[in-house]
């Protein structure tokens, strides 16, 4: 199993911010694409995930428990920013230490 699916610190830490071509029927959307219900927009170049720029971040599309078991519910369709971010990035370490996870 991989870790990101016993971990998902990286998706209650971060801001997600993307084009909005990436929404659920644009032109550069992955799989379904990321649900419009799901985003609010920032401007008219970019939307971003609910629940990620608050104080304490929480994606809308993660399921489960940080640090135990979780997953995206919206995986196959999800946006840019969460497809190049992995565990090579320093970003998921200081992700982890947040929630008292030991690095990769």
């Amino acid at each position: 199993m991989s870790p990101c699916q016993s971990c998902g610190a990286c998706c209650a830490s971060f801001r997600v911010d993307f084009h909005p071509a990436e929404l659920a029927g644009g032109t550069f959307a992955w799989g379904a694409g990321v649900p419009k219900e799901m985003t609010v927009p920032v401007t008219a170049a970019i939307v971003r995930m609910i629940g990620t720029d608050t104080a304490a971040p929480r994606c809308i599309a993660l399921a489960g428990e940080v640090g135990r078991e979780v997953g995206c519910t919206i995986y196959e369709g999800r946006p840019s920013p969460c497809r190049e971010f992995d565990t090579e990035h320093a970003a998921c370490n200081r992700a982890r230490q947040r929630y008292g996870l030991p690095p990769l």
